[in-house]
Parts: C-alpha cells; sequence; structure tokens
C-alpha cells in the first residue's frame, strides 16, 4: 500500500476478517500517512449463501465458476470457455459452507458494526441478478475514489 499504483486508492477483498486484523490495517496505514475511505460489505443471508457455494461449479483448467441455477454451463460437465471439465470443490457443501458461515458470524461480523461506527461503511444487497449486484458496488467504490481525489 506503499507503492505508488495504491496513490488513488486500492481495494482490499476478504481482509481484514477480524477486529484484530483491523486494528492492525488502521494501524499500518496510519504509519503511511494513509487511511481507510470506505468499506464495501456486501449482505447475503445465509442460506442463500449456502445455496449459491454447495452448486457451484468449478473449471479445472480456467477457474471459471458455474452454478446449476444461476449460471448452468451450456453443456453439463463441461466449461463453456475453455472446454474443461467443471468439478465441485470439497469444502462447498451445505455442512461446510455452513461451518464457514458460524466462523464469519462469530470472527468477522464484529466487524460490520466497528467500520459501521467508524462511519466506513457501505452495504450493497447482494440478493439481485449479478449484474446490479456489480453496479452497486462499482457506484460505492466511484464514490469513495472521488471522495479521496
Amino acid at each position: 500500500m506503499a507503492k505508488p499504483d495504491t496513490v488513488r486508492g486500492f481495494v482490499l477483498d476478504g481482509f481484514p476478517r477480524t477486529q484484530p486484523q483491523a486494528l492492525a490495517l488502521g494501524e499500518m496505514l496510519a504509519d503511511l500517512q494513509r487511511r481507510l475511505a470506505g468499506v464495501l460489505f456486501i449482505a447475503v443471508p445465509d442460506e442463500a449463501i449456502v445455496k449459491r457455494l454447495s452448486g457451484r461449479l468449478i473449471c479445472r483448467e480456467c477457474q471459471t465458476p458455474f452454478h446449476p441455477s444461476y449460471m448452468p454451463p451450456r453443456e453439463a460437465g463441461t466449461c463453456d470457455l475453455c472446454g474443461g471439465k467443471l468439478y465441485q470443490r470439497d469444502d462447498d457443501n451445505p455442512v461446510t459452507v455452513r461451518a464457514r458461515l458460524k466462523t464469519f458470524h462469530t470472527q468477522t461480523e464484529p466487524l460490520i458494526r466497528f467500520y459501521r461506527d467508524a462511519g466506513l461503511l457501505t452495504m450493497v444487497d447482494g440478493q439481485g441478478e449479478v449484474s446490479t449486484v456489480k453496479a452497486h458496488a462499482l457506484a460505492v467504490a466511484r464514490g469513495v475514489q472521488a471522495a479521496i481525489a
């Protein structure tokens, strides 16, 4: 984050995950005379996450994701882009996804309050069409970027 290509901003995806990590990030940014300008949280109910992840298929060759309900491949088991075989990750099953969500609620959910209290949090509803959610997330990012410009 001290490199020249971050002058106009940067995105951290999936970090921090805990409040101690958030505090350490804040200290590191302060040492660099930087600060977080905004935090985006894409909110999706647990059962929707379980449904999405437990149906997710990944191409072994190009890693493109597919889903039987949301983005089915034209030919079952085959990637539309490269023709590679599709597979399901071992941890993309309902039991494991629910365990990961439990960890999220315990460790990461407190960050929502932490960043909301700091006035940095913007929440986007993640249940719409991918293009709609993407548009909302990009609008938030552009707004944050404009605020720091």
